[in-house]
């Protein structure tokens, strides 16, 4: 008897974890995206609309991003609130910056000169994260800030037929974004 009440006890609380868990991921779903421009100053001429999966691009083989161009050192502000996943360096990115964004969407700001921010912190659309730079593959490149967005859950319709189009159920075009930034801004 003492055994069953033993495993009701641990059935329950499994489901409460569960539930709790569940509760979770649908309220960060939900979340509204509020969206600015990360990089301090940068207007629609500081990114080519057209960047987001040019093809050919180095290593990487299509540009699964937007280049931010601005003077190095130029703050950069998180585009969206949200947790620090990382921060700190890797070969192609350089100074990098990875924010777990509402609708479980990552935020990748690569290229930095500095990191303003720690793992596991809480960032807004006010904090500066880093500032604009050339590290990783971007040394002795004009600087920039490297922005992409991931969504952690798969966009299957989103599949098309050009060079890695499989790759687009996860990245999301950042131009779209910037573009309605910056329609809110001036209405």
């Amino acid at each position: 008897m003492v055994e069953i009440k033993k495993s009701i006890r641990v059935l329950t609380s499994k489901k409460k974890i569960g539930l709790f868990s569940l509760a979770f991921f649908v309220v960060w779903l939900l979340i509204p995206q509020k969206f600015s421009m990360p990089v301090d100053k940068a207007s629609k001429k500081s990114y080519n609309p057209k960047s987001f999966w040019y093809y050919p691009w180095g290593k990487s083989i299509t540009h699964k991003g937007v280049d931010i161009f601005a003077k190095e050192g130029t703050i950069v502000h998180s585009s969206t609130i949200g947790f620090v996943l990382y921060s700190g360096q890797i070969n192609r990115g350089g100074n990098v910056v990875l924010v777990l964004g509402p609708k479980w969407r990552l935020h990748y700001y690569a290229h930095l000169q500095t990191i303003k921010t720690s793992t596991f912190s809480w960032v807004n659309r006010t904090k500066t994260i880093g500032t604009v730079g050339t590290s990783g593959n971007a040394v002795g490149k004009e600087p920039h800030l490297h922005y992409s967005i991931v969504t952690i859950i798969p966009y299957f319709w989103r599949i098309d037929s050009k060079r890695q189009g499989w790759k687009k159920i996860f990245f999301l075009n950042p131009i779209d974004y910037l573009d309605n930034y910056f329609k809110r801004k001036t209405s």
